[in-house]
C-alpha cells in the first residue's frame, strides 16, 4: 500500500488481533506492537506520507478478554496517544466506549460480540477522525460517512 502512486496518508488502526488471539495470561508485549507501529511509521515516513495512528477500541464482555490483555490494550492505547510519534491520533477507544463502563463498547455502538462496532458505531469512528491534517486554509473541509 505506501508503494501506491500518489498515497499521502495511511491510517494505522491495527492491534487489537494481535492482543486477542495472543494467549490470555500471557499475551503479546506492548513492546512488540510498538514495534510494528514504529515499523510502519518509518516506512512511510521514507516516502513522505503523514501517519495517522488509532487508539484500540474497548473490548471488555468480548469471549477472549482477560484482565491482562485489557492492559496491554490500554498501555498501547497511552502510546499511541502519547507517544508524539503519530502526526494525528484518531481515539477510537474515545469514540466508542460507555462512560459508565469505560472498558466497554456503548451498548448503542456494539454488534453484540463486545469488539467489533455496529453501523453506528463506524459512523462515531469516522466523526472521530481527525480532519486538521487534510484540511488547509484554502480547502473546504472534508466529511465523513460510514457507508
Amino acid at each position: 500500500m505506501l508503494a501506491t502512486c500518489g498515497v499521502r496518508y495511511l491510517s494505522v488502526f491495527i492491534g487489537i488481533n494481535d492482543i486477542c488471539y495472543s494467549p490470555g495470561s500471557n499475551p503479546i508485549p506492548v513492546a512488540d506492537l510498538i514495534a510494528g507501529y514504529r515499523q510502519l511509521i518509518a516506512r512511510a515516513r521514507a516516502r513522505e506520507i503523514m501517519v495517522i495512528g488509532a487508539t484500540l477500541p474497548p473490548m471488555e464482555g468480548f469471549k477472549y478478554y482477560t484482565n491482562a490483555r485489557e492492559a496491554v490494550r490500554r498501555a498501547a492505547n497511552d502510546w499511541i496517544r502519547g507517544s508524539g510519534e503519530f502526526d494525528a491520533v484518531t481515539d477510537v477507544e474515545l469514540a466508542l466506549r460507555d462512560p459508565d463502563a469505560p472498558g466497554r463498547i456503548l451498548p448503542a455502538f456494539d454488534s453484540n460480540d463486545h469488539l467489533h462496532p455496529n453501523d453506528a458505531g463506524y459512523q462515531a469512528i469516522a466523526n472521530a477522525f481527525p480532519l486538521a491534517p487534510f484540511v488547509s486554509a484554502t480547502t473546504p473541509p472534508l466529511e465523513f460517512s460510514y457507508r
